[in-house]
């Protein structure tokens, strides 16, 4: 079991959702703690907010590329590819997440789970596999998680 699927377990035990362990990783792998934007993303797991809408791990891994190369302030400019980024992990998400369970909204995934606010063992490999996409989209990108530049 590698380093990160190990510490994903460990934030899933603690009680974090996939929005949350993936935002974790991201800013675990830059050195960086935030406690403020882990609480924002808590209303991103079981698809918005338990509403079974659209899975929590794809809008936390969008979350997890502005993370890295979206705009934080005013002088900034995001990646010039960011949205293209969103666009091919959303597109790998609805191509292999949604083909393997039917759609990609927690509610197509989790099914019945969704009611007793359960997170499905389905969803362990579905954060991982998003947070491996996410990883190489970055890369893929010259954008490094641990913050140095690739290029």
């Amino acid at each position: 079991m590698s380093n990160e699927v190990f510490r994903m377990f460990e934030l899933h035990q603690q009680g974090f959702n996939c929005s949350q362990i993936l935002l974790e990783l991201g800013l675990e792998a830059r050195g960086a703690n935030n406690p403020d934007l882990i609480r924002a993303v808590s209303g991103l797991g079981g698809g918005l907010g338990w509403s079974g809408k659209t899975c929590g791990a794809l809008t936390g891994g969008v979350c997890l590329l502005g993370l890295y190369a979206g705009r934080g302030t005013p002088e900034e400019e995001e990646h010039n590819r960011f949205l293209l980024m969103v666009d091919e992990l959303v597109n790998w998400f609805e191509d292999v997440i949604g083909a393997a369970y039917g759609g990609i909204n927690c509610e197509e995934i989790i099914g019945d789970d969704l009611k007793t606010k359960t997170i499905n063992p389905k969803c362990g490999n579905i954060v991982s596999a998003t947070y491996d996409k996410t990883k190489e989209i970055l890369e893929s990108n010259n954008i490094s998680m641990a913050g140095e530049n690739l290029a």
